[in-house]
């Protein structure tokens, strides 16, 4: 049986009523920005990163509301015996309610969202240069294709691997 969606709103009072929010996202996102009542458990550390007793509500949250929703049996068995519910939108629609959040500019941006930003910036130079300089720079956007496909297939993204240890992604306290 799937979790019950509430509103923003709805999870606010329920928190401030003693329930606990807890965040699935990974620890870069919630370094960048969380809500101030969120607890950061990221999801590949549950079911076992998290104890409740009987009568407890939590209420969980992701960025969107699609890995809660991808995981939902997951988190229903982290969450078990307490009552649990899933946050309608996740941080963004938290943010869409009007609902405060805390961020810190200090951190670096997630992960995923760097490789992204590389790879778009990789593929959008080799188009240009294979269409301006030579023909040979479009390997430059196959290449970086194949990454992606193979990142996809696989789980192992090198770019990732590659961007995690630049000097801009050290943690700031």
């Amino acid at each position: 049986m799937p979790l019950a969606l509430i509103t923003p709103q709805q999870a606010n009072a329920r928190i401030a009523d003693g329930a606990k929010l807890i965040d699935i996202r990974d620890t870069d996102e919630y370094a960048r920005e969380h809500i101030a009542a969120a607890k950061s458990v990221p999801l590949d550390t549950l079911p076992g990163g998290l104890k409740t007793q009987p009568g407890e509500t939590v209420i969980f949250h992701c960025q969107s509301g699609a890995r809660t929703a991808n995981n939902d049996a997951r988190l229903a068995q982290a969450a078990s015996p307490a009552q649990a519910y899933v946050v309608e939108g996740g941080i963004q629609g938290w943010k869409q309610a009007g609902l405060p959040t805390v961020e810190d500019r200090s951190q670096p941006i997630p992960l995923m969202r760097q490789v992204q930003i590389a790879a778009g910036l990789l593929i959008l130079c080799g188009v240009v240069l294979g269409y301006s300089v030579s023909s040979g720079f479009f390997l430059l956007s196959g290449f970086v294709g194949a990454g992606l496909l193979f990142a996809g297939v696989t789980g192992f993204c090198g770019m990732a691997r590659l961007l995690k240890v630049m000097p801009w992604n050290r943690r700031t306290s």
